[in-house]
């Protein structure tokens, strides 16, 4: 049976040597993602994350750990699950500062009249944007997920995310400004 390090070496060439790698931690990587977020789906989601990472990154890969890949590939994860919370802690200050977290999940027929204005402003986003701002927050969809409702890529669904809140935000401003 070839070590880690001797398939890492393979998987330059050899994506079956990759799937050898992914069989023998695969399990061992989402436990450890559960572990920290306590959520199954995003435990999945971190996993298949850190091993497109891992993918990528393949060449890089150094024998530090007598022949192992574990502690590569946590370091990955790792990394992974870090910027995860990081871009999560962004996007929800964004929402929180324009008032969307309760809104957005509250039916339009019982909004308050003096809160229309979030109303008319999500009605006036051009459609792309709104619906990534409904899939990214309503439905707390990753962004790979958002990118293959919308038909494109998971930068474009950034991007669209991005310019919707900006548009918000603007509009926010000039509320407080009428106010």
């Amino acid at each position: 049976m070839r070590s880690d390090a001797e398939l890492m070496r393979a998987a330059r060439q050899d994506p079956a040597a990759f799937r050898e790698v992914y069989d023998r931690y695969a399990e061992s990587v989402y436990g450890f993602a559960l572990r920290r977020t306590g959520d199954p789906d995003a435990a999945h989601d971190l996993t298949a994350e850190t091993f497109a990472q891992a993918w990528l990154v393949r060449r890089r890969f150094r024998d530090r750990a007598g022949g192992l890949a574990g502690p590569w590939l946590f370091g990955i994860a790792r990394n992974v699950i870090a910027q995860s919370v990081r871009r999560r802690r962004i996007e929800l200050a964004a929402c929180e500062k324009l008032g969307m977290l309760e809104r957005l999940d509250e039916p339009r027929a019982t909004a308050e009249p003096t809160e229309s204005w979030l109303d008319d402003a999500l009605d006036e986003l051009p459609d792309g944007e709104r619906r990534a701002l409904e899939l990214r927050f309503v439905d707390d969809l990753a962004y790979d997920q958002v990118a293959a409702e919308l038909a494109t890529t998971p930068g474009a669904a950034r991007v669209r995310v991005a310019r919707g809140l900006g548009r918000l935000r603007e509009r926010i401003g000039d509320e407080r400004e009428a106010l």
